[in-house]
């Protein structure tokens, strides 16, 4: 079994995509682990605010197979596969970690993302303090007490999951 970690984030109509998320990701993986739920401010373009959280799950799933589960609910969920790298979306689901596995196909992991945004940060940080990132050695705890919080807009919300 392998342990793996996917964010989860939406701008459209994000409440019920959130919780669609969690849905179908257990529906495949099983028991979840769920960090609590963000919002933020968009990244990289102007856009509604999204909300993001990540959630952790053990699987006997290839990489592979984990990333095609991922797109094909996003898919299902209304997203446009031709859309732009930076614009609003019904469902983003990213392979941050699988297990300590470092490689570049069929996608990077660990994700560069970990390290560059505070909405992937912050909620790993929160459901996996003590586990290690593959290519740096430090903690989540630890990299998100060094992370330049002013750099982007974020804060916990309550999330009703009904």
């Amino acid at each position: 079994m392998a342990r793996i970690y996917i964010s989860v984030g939406s701008n459209i109509n994000p409440q019920h995509y959130v919780r669609e998320a969690r849905r179908l990701l257990a529906e495949v993986f099983g028991e979840l682990s769920l960090s609590p739920v963000y919002e933020s401010e968009a990244v990289g373009f102007d856009g509604g605010h999204f909300l993001n959280l990540v959630i952790g799950a053990d699987t006997e799933l290839d990489v592979a197979q984990v990333v095609a589960q991922c797109k094909r609910i996003e898919l299902e969920q209304g997203r446009d596969p031709q859309a732009r790298k930076f614009s609003s979306r019904t469902l983003d689901l990213d392979l941050l970690l699988y297990d300590s596995q470092i490689c570049l196909q069929p996608v990077e992991l660990p994700r560069a993302e970990i390290v560059k945004n505070a909405f992937v940060l912050w909620p790993l940080a929160d459901l996996a303090p003590e586990t290690l990132h593959p290519l740096t050695g430090l903690s989540f705890a630890t990299m998100w007490q060094a992370f330049d919080k002013q750099s982007q807009k974020l804060w916990p919300i309550d999330f009703n999951w009904n």
